[in-house]
């Protein structure tokens, strides 16, 4: 069932007035993939009657009141994507297509969403119920950021919105909690999850430096950082504070990481994996080619990589559903009308993070002075791909399903570190879950800036490459790695670009055609150090690439064929056995 989006599919349902009406940027796309979609399911299901009002059209009241005003609160989100990253290049060029809105032209989600739809509210309705805001683009500038479309930093944006409320992260359980204490007329303020602002901060919490302190001082805006990223771990996470002006933004701790009963129960709700018909008559969705039949098994990334938002908004721990959950989904989808037995991905952040995570981080928290998977492994988490293999074996038995694709890329380092089950899991992704290409993220080759990207030596990449090719060729399949690189990121100039092409022509063989452009996304340390200039765990200077036709360069420097490049559909060489696997005696060809 969809949620009411018109006045009709409320009076069919028999309700006169809703509890909560959600605006998003997206399109409404009933999925488990939609944050919106699965907010409002999950408050349905508590017991709140819930709308949503997709992608209002700001220059009238027409959309954002078609549903009339809720009883206890206002939800805002700008969409899946922060609403700049989706509107704006690296290059700060307007993108002229949007992957979740009706036909596919940029032309419906506006800049800064969350402040633009809070404008609205506030404008058509005076004195409305209280607005609370979520979602990945609030989340990420909950406190003060460092913008890159204006090239400064921005304050918390409850204060640049003017909403009431904040819920960060996931927000599953914080929002019912929500609007129980809305609907009992009971405080919210202590709710997990929960940002608002104040006159005074509690006593027991954290003070950050104040936004003029971060403006007038970069390291103080380094410490600040520091802090907030310190304190995101639901076990060990303080309360946060931050001044502005002669109030403070107030940070309650994360929401506790959902449990794998919780999660299941979010995840066997109905979903129609369909974009709801009053706006499928505009146009469809591109995203839906991706998401219509792909499933997710876990949240949370403990990769941490410096570029990443994943570990700030969905948290360092990874949650994963059980088997049986996921078996269950998949079973539910071979009913659809317009599933032909292909799941387009089964995956997460990380695809092969399912089902494994440290039982101490479980029990005491991240820790707070080392990471798990960088500069190296850490010896305590026990890495077994044995429940992804039983997991990928079942799912394949599951009567109308004919394929199932792992697309979410994999972490090659963690395949490598897995002595007893690591190469048998390759093994499987290979000779039956991968769609011609496999997707891995060595993001550069040279060592300082694999540094400040918090990624993996190449070392490891290239072990992985040549079991990957030995793999592939004794299966007998025409396919390949798909290498993610970025140019412009901080520490990497003209020659560590240079390094890196040599690295791709020459260890690689190819000419890359997945490089972007370096972006700044808001509370990533890779924003931090673009803004300062500056390591932030060091405080040492470094080079930053910020004129925009010299990032172009870098990109073009990686992206231009050479002459030594090995293109796609050349005959890759038998490689040698991997662990002693023979290999079949015919060349592979790779497809074109």
């Amino acid at each position: 069932m969809f949620l009411p989006t018109t006045k009709d599919e409320m009076t069919a349902l028999g309700w006169h007035e809703l509890d909560v009406i959600l605006i998003s940027g997206d399109s409404y796309i009933d999925s488990p993939y939609s944050g919106v979609a699965v907010i409002g399911k999950v408050l349905q299901k508590a017991g709140f009657r819930v709308g949503i009002i997709a992608q209002p059209e700001l220059t009238s009241d027409v959309d954002v009141s078609r549903l009339g005003e809720p009883t206890l609160f206002w939800g805002v989100t700008g969409g899946t994507v922060d609403s700049m990253v989706a509107n704006y290049t690296a290059t700060l060029r307007k993108r002229r297509s949007d992957d979740f809105t009706p036909g596919g032209e940029n032309n419906r989600r506006p800049d800064r969403a969350v402040i633009a739809y809070t404008n609205l509210i506030k404008r058509v309705f005076k004195n409305t119920r209280p607005i609370v805001l979520g979602g990945i683009e609030a989340s990420l500038r909950r406190v003060t950021h460092y913008d890159y479309w204006s090239d400064k930093l921005r304050a918390p944006v409850l204060f640049d919105s003017k909403a009431d409320y904040l819920l960060y992260g996931m927000a599953e359980t914080s929002v019912v909690e929500l609007a129980k204490a809305f609907k009992e007329k009971k405080s919210p303020l202590s709710i997990r999850g929960l940002c608002y602002l104040a006159k005074t901060p509690p006593e027991e919490f954290i003070t950050l430096p104040s936004f003029e302190e971060c403006l007038a001082d970069q390291s103080a805006f380094t410490r600040m950082y520091h802090l907030f990223y310190q304190n995101n771990d639901p076990i060990t996470a303080k309360g946060l504070a931050q001044q502005k002006g002669d109030r403070y933004l107030v940070q309650n701790p994360p929401a506790l990481t959902l449990s794998r009963p919780q999660l299941d129960k979010i995840y066997s709700l109905t979903y129609e994996r369909e974009q709801h018909p009053y706006y499928e008559k505009q146009g469809p969705v591109k995203a839906l080619e991706t998401i219509r039949f792909s499933i997710p098994t876990h949240r949370g990334c403990y990769g941490e990589c410096n570029f990443c938002s994943i570990a700030v908004h969905e948290g360092r721990t990874v949650a994963s559903r059980s088997e049986t959950s996921i078996l269950a989904e998949a079973e539910v989808m071979t009913r659809h009308p317009k599933f032909r037995g292909i799941i387009s991905d089964l995956g997460g952040p990380t695809a092969n993070m399912y089902a494994i995570e440290c039982a101490k981080k479980l029990h005491n928290g991240a820790c707070p002075d080392k990471r798990c998977l960088f500069p190296e492994i850490c010896p305590v988490l026990k890495i077994d791909h044995s429940s992804q293999i039983d997991l990928l074996t079942k799912i394949r038995k599951i009567p109308g399903i004919k394929k199932i694709f792992v697309g979410s890329g994999i972490r090659y380092d963690m395949v490598l570190a897995d002595k007893q089950n690591g190469l048998a899991y390759l093994k499987e992704i290979v000779a039956h879950h991968t769609s011609g290409q496999l997707k891995v993220a060595p993001e550069h080759a040279e060592p300082y800036v694999l540094k400040m990207m918090g990624k993996p030596s190449v070392g490891s990449l290239l072990k992985f490459k040549k079991m990957f090719e030995t793999l592939t060729f004794e299966a007998g399949k025409d396919q390949y790695l798909t290498y993610y690189l970025i140019a412009a990121y901080p520490g990497s100039s003209d020659r560590e670009m240079k390094q890196l092409k040599e690295f791709v022509t020459n260890k690689l063989h190819l000419t890359p055609e997945q490089v972007q452009v370096f972006t700044p996304t808001p509370s990533t340390y890779a924003s931090v150090m673009y803004y300062t200039e500056k390591d932030p765990f060091t405080g040492e200077t470094i080079f930053v690439e910020k004129n925009i036709a010299h990032k172009v360069a870098q990109k073009e420097m990686i992206a231009k064929p050479t002459s030594n490049s090995t293109q796609k559909n050349e005959l890759v060489k038998k490689p040698k056995p991997v662990n002693g696997y023979a290999n079949k005696s015919r060349p592979q060809r790779r497809p074109k």
